[in-house]
């Protein structure tokens, strides 16, 4: 699916980084190396990569990281970007200063685990920055399916979950919102989503 998607001349979600994450990035101003989780086209690893952080990134899609190449030549930055299964990935543990997860919904079965790695590898006062529809968002869907995400309840985020995953961390904002959407081709409309920003408490 993610490579079909991907396939098209078209940016599916925008060639803009999502809104939230560069406003969070310009608020809380992270140096070092930031991991953007299924990234996609690479829209937000190219944002953090203009601002000067060392931008890391992985997806499972081919022509996803094709695109993401090309939006980062065209902007004269370079990013990392790794294909495959994120959980077989070998990362180092405690090696990134920051973490984006901008609508990285990923399957019931294994979510709470990703979400588990990408908290071993922050380091110690360490970003997750995060944007993603909340289980309030199906309704809106349902009504409008161009606002997009996933169809299936399990697969969204709740206040309850995020806290569940992130236990470690210091909440910094958490909250759910309600926001008009205009990314791309497959965001467009009202939706809700979650809005959370961690740091990583030192043990």
């Amino acid at each position: 699916m993610w490579n079909e998607r991907y396939s098209s001349k078209d940016y599916a979600y925008g060639s803009e980084p999502n809104d939230y994450f560069a406003i969070c990035l310009a608020k809380y101003s992270p140096t070092g190396k930031i991991l953007c989780a299924a990234e996609g086209e690479g829209r937000n690893a190219v944002h953090a990569a203009k601002i000067g952080l060392d931008a890391y990134a992985f997806d499972i899609s081919e022509e996803g990281k094709k695109k993401a190449l090309q939006l980062s030549n065209t902007h004269g930055v370079s990013i990392n970007y790794a294909v495959g299964d994120f959980l077989q990935m070998d990362f180092t543990k405690n090696s990134f200063d920051a973490t984006a997860l901008i609508y990285a919904h990923f399957p019931p079965n294994i979510l709470s685990t990703y979400h588990q790695k990408i908290a071993s590898l922050i380091k110690p006062n360490g970003l997750v920055i995060l944007e993603g529809f909340s289980t309030n968002h199906l309704e809106l869907r349902n009504k409008n399916p161009k606002v997009g995400g996933p169809k299936k309840l399990e697969m969204l985020f709740s206040i309850e979950s995020i806290q569940k995953d992130f236990k470690d961390f210091e909440i910094l904002e958490l909250e759910e919102v309600e926001i008009e959407l205009n990314e791309g081709l497959y965001h467009n409309g009202l939706g809700k989503v979650i809005r959370f920003v961690c740091k990583k408490k030192v043990s």
